[in-house]
């Protein structure tokens, strides 16, 4: 019976993942992933090992108040870190596991010795987990701001971490060799070290890829560790999880010309006093500031608008008040759209969460690919809060740091409304040129209020 339900379940997140795809099948997705999941527990509940269900059913409550309780009160800006959190529980996990069952291997229904090829899908296992424990543990922190130096990289820094990835192969081998908690021990140790200098140089713009990354390091943990446990439904899981993580990472990294060999490898090849020096001075340079007055007449009078959302519409909360505008554009008779970079915010998709929570239509929502070529023949952009992936420096400047990232060609377009707190750099921190354009109209200020005035001089 539970082979059975474990099948369903994995149907079930595979269908979950395909409607994830979509923001129009989102919703039926993310159902998906729910029930599969409820089956997956009642399963592992019913499963002829378990025989004491007070702390399972005591777990299962006060895990689920905690998740409702961060579920309710979690904002949309606060999500990229939530998920390295979670991810850093998942690797926890499987060093728990991996530990549980060395100890005690018959309260798994496991044999009481463990075989050569049982011993190495547990220490790899707990070697990934402890990887993703403290490198999504590095990523949460920079991800809340708790680290002001974005990128810290150690003299030697590969060199370092080439000898403790070393050492952790050879302590697998002894620990299959002799199947010691000792061996174990210190192999999960270095693995926690590894995971922590793997993360801490990068930073900046790289910060989504890794998101992503650590996703699909946890998946390789659970698979592992489902291999320890022969438990099917947490091979299959972990191996969709780890895939597609990897898979998006790939398409994260071709978004911001980044190798995903050099994210793997912890930022080998990131040029600190580069991406230092990227930040230019801005003193002397002319600048157009406009009102939201003056960008209320220019969005009514326009017969082509492209909205441009970025970090800075997430932490404002700005996205409502935009779809307002959009609707009044057209009502008068304007096409409005909205483009989106795969690294816009700071995780895959978060753009795309916050204007399908605004109603704005699917179809609507253009990718990089699919809407660039447009920006020549539109009469405005409207970017809110964007800035790094509307930056021309990647186009035309070789000294750059994100010379060659795919970038959003705004500065094509006949006017540009850029609404920002600020002049100041971006996530990336380096200068946009595409402040000081002739056809550029700046709009200082917090992008919800902006909008809101914005707003009410457009009705």
């Amino acid at each position: 019976m539970s082979a059975f339900l474990f099948l369903v379940s994995a149907v079930l997140f595979i269908l979950s993942l395909r409607g994830l795809s979509s923001a129009a099948s989102s919703k039926r997705g993310n159902l998906f992933g729910i029930i599969g999941m409820a089956i997956a527990v009642v399963a592992t509940v019913m499963s002829p090992p378990v025989s004491f269900y007070t702390v399972i059913v005591l777990g299962i409550i006060v895990g689920g108040f905690i998740g409702y309780v961060i579920a309710k009160k979690i904002s949309m800006t606060n999500l990229p870190q939530l998920i390295a959190g979670f991810h850093s529980l998942v690797g926890l996990s499987a060093v728990l596991i991996a530990f549980s069952v060395l100890r005690n291997p018959r309260a798994f229904g496991l044999p009481e010795t463990q075989s050569l090829g049982g011993l190495l899908e547990m220490s790899v296992g707990a070697c990934i987990g402890a990887i993703t424990f403290t490198g999504s543990a590095v990523a949460f922190i920079k991800l809340s701001g708790l680290f002001r130096k974005l990128i810290v990289q150690l003299p030697k820094q590969h060199i370092i971490n080439a000898i403790i990835a070393f050492c952790v192969i050879g302590f697998v081998i002894a620990f299959v060799c002799f199947g010691s908690m000792a061996l174990l021990t210190i192999v999960v140790s270095l693995s926690f070290l590894l995971g922590w200098f793997l993360i801490i140089p990068i930073g900046g713009a790289d910060m989504p890829v890794i998101v992503s990354m650590l996703n699909s390091y946890s998946g390789w943990a659970a698979a592992g560790i489902g291999f320890t446990l022969e438990n099917t439904l947490l091979i299959i899981v972990g191996a969709i999880v780890g895939t597609s993580g990897a898979i998006l990472s790939n398409i994260m990294c071709r978004g911001m010309n980044r190798s995903l060999v050099n994210v793997v490898l912890g930022g080998f090849g990131t040029d600190v006093s580069a991406a230092s020096s990227g930040s230019s001075d801005s003193s002397g340079r002319n600048v157009k500031v406009s009102s939201p007055e003056d960008a209320a007449f220019i969005l009514k009078n326009a017969d082509s608008i492209i909205v441009v959302p970025g970090y800075g519409m997430a932490v404002s909360h700005a996205q409502h008040a935009i779809k307002e505008i959009s609707d009044i554009c057209k009502n008068g008779g304007a096409t409005v759209r909205f483009a989106i970079h795969p690294v816009a915010g700071r995780m895959p998709g978060h753009m795309n969460v916050l204007l399908a929570e605004a109603n704005i239509e699917y179809e609507d929502v253009l990718e990089i690919g699919e809407i660039n070529h447009d920006f020549a023949n539109t009469d405005v952009v409207l970017v809110v809060g964007a800035n790094d992936i509307t930056n021309p420096a990647a186009k035309n400047d070789p000294t750059s740091p994100i010379y060659g990232m795919p970038v959003l060609d705004v500065d094509k377009a006949r006017t540009v409304l850029f609404i920002k707190r600020s002049l100041g750099s971006g996530y990336a921190g380096i200068d946009n040129s595409l402040f000081y354009q002739n056809n550029t109209m700046m709009i200082l200020g917090d992008a919800k209020r902006v909008c809101e005035e914005i707003l009410q001089s457009a009705k």
